[in-house]
């Protein structure tokens, strides 16, 4: 990988500028109190066509918007309309001059010093860079554990906003799992049923039918989730969403992680429980099929896939 984010160009407040440059003061509202919200996309480099290709932008956009009105910031989509946000990002990944796979962070927050916990009635302002994808997770597959943390409720920091403050809950579960030789964790909500990993939602295949935990039990309304169950779909694979309990997990034929991030990760084990060896069949197939969705190669979905050519 040649692209260095630090020597990159970012968007900093609607502004081409210098990564470096694009920084927030340490009594601003972000720092302090963690208001701003977020979405990772992703952009691969198609070699043969000499071309990008971003995955799902409108959707991303929607959910930034989404983030944006329940946290109750000012209207991200009267601020910038999704065709001007496309064109930003486009202009973003042209200025980079990026010929490699990538992922996008684009926020939105609060742009004040020193104004307490207020929200309404503040000045918003826009920031995006690029940063290589690299390898979220060992390509054969994760070690995790159940952590003892439970899972932030909506009723007190929404999951289904990306909220950059909500994420210190998620950092203590994996720096438990770190610390206790565990590559990753996975969280419980406070009626003990599974929700998501730190940053994926998560996956299971019991007896040939793949399960996943509902939006209501406090998790992330993925993207990459939805493409997941529409691949399901696209490929005849049962699909059964619901609550999903933790000894579940131990007795799954294949569980695996999700994201923009983290794409599609086998776990190999929970607890200490073997759950497999290598990569499960049915996550084998999804894995493979997303990979052609990025790419653009499934005409059904071709509309998910921004080209710059």
């Amino acid at each position: 990988m040649n692209f260095n984010y630090k020597t990159s160009t970012a968007i900093f407040r609607d502004e081409f500028v210098p990564f470096i440059e694009a920084s927030v003061s340490i009594a601003s509202s972000p720092v302090l109190y963690g208001l701003a919200v977020y979405t990772v996309f992703n952009v691969v480099w198609d070699d043969q066509n000499k071309s990008l290709l971003i995955f799902r932008l409108a959707d991303h956009w929607k959910r930034l918007c989404n983030s944006a009105r329940i946290m109750g910031f000012a209207d991200f989509a009267e601020s910038h309309p999704y065709k001007q946000f496309e064109q930003l990002m486009i202009e973003l990944l042209q200025k980079n001059q990026i010929q490699e796979n990538v992922l996008v962070r684009a926020s939105i927050f609060i742009d004040e010093l020193i104004a307490g916990t207020r929200i309404a009635g503040l000045q918003n302002s826009f920031s995006a860079y690029v940063y290589p994808m690299g390898q979220f997770y060992k390509p054969e597959g994760v070690n995790v554990c159940v952590s003892t943390w439970r899972h932030v409720e909506d009723d007190a920091i929404p999951a289904r906003a990306k909220v950059n403050g909500l994420y210190v809950s998620n950092s203590l579960m994996k720096n438990e799992a770190l610390l206790n030789g565990f590559d990753e964790a996975i969280c419980l909500d406070r009626e003990g049923h599974v929700t998501e990993g730190t940053v994926a939602n998560i996956f299971m295949v019991r007896n040939g039918m793949l399960v996943t935990p509902d939006v209501s039990t406090d998790i992330l309304e993925g993207i990459t989730r939805d493409t997941i169950l529409r691949i399901a779909e696209y490929l005849n694979i049962p699909v059964d969403v619901r609550a999903v309990d933790r000894s579940e997990l131990y007795i799954a034929d294949e569980l695996f992680f999700c994201g923009s991030s983290a794409r599609v990760a086998p776990i190999l084990s929970v607890d200490k429980r073997a759950i497999g060896h290598s990569i499960g069949k049915v996550t084998k197939q999804l894995l493979d099929t997303y990979e052609q969705l990025q790419y653009g190669k499934i005409d059904k979905y071709k509309n998910w896939v921004t080209q710059l050519l």
